[in-house]
């Protein structure tokens, strides 16, 4: 017997537009939460791979999905948490290899002079490691948009619970150059 695929829907109204920029997208994000929207409320459609496993299909368009209740979603990232994201992985990276080489060095026979290059010597290769695979996360970052954008924009949802929110929303979504705003009266 089949499997079927079940979609939850929620009837909380919700706002929807398409930007055309990464910029536009985060300056609507940080007008609405500065007006109390929570981070919850907020969601974008999800990235490509994710798309192809839940839709099974790897063409689609920002505005064939922007109505679908079942167009996977993913919460919002700011370049904030990604910089704390690139800062923590270079960071563990440096402090990891600093730390082994410290342990194989600390030794009653060591001296201190030995110790701090040792440290140096372990801890630098590892920093590399860890820059590198930074930057790996933030072209990844780079690329959702880029992907978004090229399959005609990026696509916000924004839970409006009352007619002041709606208002609000799709005010703050027009005034970012969001295209297509308007509201459906269902959320994921």
């Amino acid at each position: 017997m089949a499997e079927t695929e079940h979609t939850t829907v929620i009837r909380i109204p919700e706002a929807v537009a398409v930007f055309d920029s990464a910029e536009a997208l985060k300056a609507a994000y940080w007008d609405l939460r500065m007006v109390g929207f929570s981070r919850y409320d907020i969601s974008l459609l999800a990235k490509q791979e994710i798309l192809e496993e839940k839709l099974g299909h790897a063409y689609w368009r920002a505005q064939d999905l922007e109505d679908d209740p079942k167009a996977p979603r993913a919460a919002y990232v700011s370049e904030e948490a990604m910089g704390e994201l690139e800062g923590a992985i270079a960071g563990g990276f440096f402090f990891l290899g600093s730390y082994v080489a410290m342990l194989a060095m600390l030794t009653p026979a060591s001296t201190l002079a030995a110790s701090i290059a040792a440290i140096a010597i372990g801890g630098s290769p590892a920093a590399v490691i860890g820059t590198l695979l930074a930057r790996r996360a933030d072209h990844k970052f780079r690329d959702y948009y880029a992907n978004q954008i090229h399959h005609g924009g990026i696509l916000m949802w924004v839970r409006v619970k009352d007619d002041d929110k709606r208002d609000l929303a799709i005010k703050i979504l027009t005034e970012h150059s969001g295209r297509d705003v308007h509201v459906h009266d269902w959320s994921e």
